[in-house]
């Protein structure tokens, strides 16, 4: 019953990814404060799975959400939800299918059709990293990221002659819907702190993918990029006001040790 809760939850949030933006651009200034941040998470992502001989990376775009909430001087909460993500594995060896129960076409002589087998996995990604942010505006984080998949099928793609074709074999059935798994990244904050934030992340599921084959984890690298909504003259007036603070603390602690 939980697990048809979360869905529902994240079905309803990602309706449509148009819709949001669209609210996103209009309230990022209500949303964005100099203790919190709200703004647009996309990029391109490779994925593979392991325990399969298949170990050409999948390539996929992903876009989402994100916040980055202040806790204390430089560090932050990152969260957020990527609402269009696609996981998986490329190039599906022909024991791969069979492990897989899945389907190899065959054309009407009973021969093998040319083509390139995938597994594809939709799924909401959720982030919960403490992020370190330096003053060269280099950041670096670490955290946990659980996944809900809603989709998840075999692809087989096929061009012969200039005829191609593409048929999807779902297979949601034998893959667990639920995964969580550790997350270490870094990137760079572009326009002296206040502009859009290139990065990577590095992604290692704890879960089996396949609920009756063990030692198929999830993997992936994530390149990034993070665009503010609505970061105006009120969040760069509280950041001057925190780097003013930390002088003026650093002004006092060195007129302590002058007294000592």
């Amino acid at each position: 019953m939980k697990k048809y809760f979360f869905i529902i939850i994240f079905l309803f949030i990602s309706i449509s990814t148009q819709s949001q933006v669209l609210i996103a651009l209009l309230l990022g200034d209500k949303l964005n404060t100099g203790k919190i941040e709200f703004g647009l998470d996309g990029g391109y992502n490779f994925s593979k799975i392991s325990g399969l001989d298949a170990d050409k990376k999948l390539s996929e775009f992903n876009l989402g959400f994100y916040f980055d909430i202040k806790m204390k001087e430089r560090w932050y909460l990152n969260t957020g939800v990527l609402v269009k993500s696609t996981m998986g594995v490329d190039k599906l060896s022909k024991n791969d299918l069979e492990l897989l129960n899945a389907t190899i076409y065959k054309d009407q002589s009973g021969n093998n059709v040319e083509g390139d087998y995938s597994q594809k996995m939709n799924s909401f990604l959720i982030p919960a990293l403490a992020k370190y942010k330096f003053k060269s505006n280099i950041y670096t984080e670490a955290g946990l990221q659980f996944s809900w998949m809603y989709n998840s099928w075999i692809q087989f793609d096929s061009d012969i002659e200039g005829n191609s074709a593409r048929i999807k074999e779902k297979n949601k059935d034998i893959t667990n819907w639920f995964d969580m798994g550790v997350v270490v990244g870094a990137g760079y904050r572009l326009l002296n702190g206040y502009g859009w934030t290139l990065g990577a992340r590095y992604y290692h599921g704890f879960m089996d993918v396949y609920t009756d084959i063990s030692g198929t984890k999830n993997s992936a690298l994530f390149l990034k990029l993070n665009i503010p909504f609505g970061v105006g003259k009120e969040t760069k007036k509280e950041v001057k006001r925190q780097k003013e603070l930390l002088k003026e603390k650093k002004a006092k602690r060195k007129e302590a040790k002058k007294n000592l």
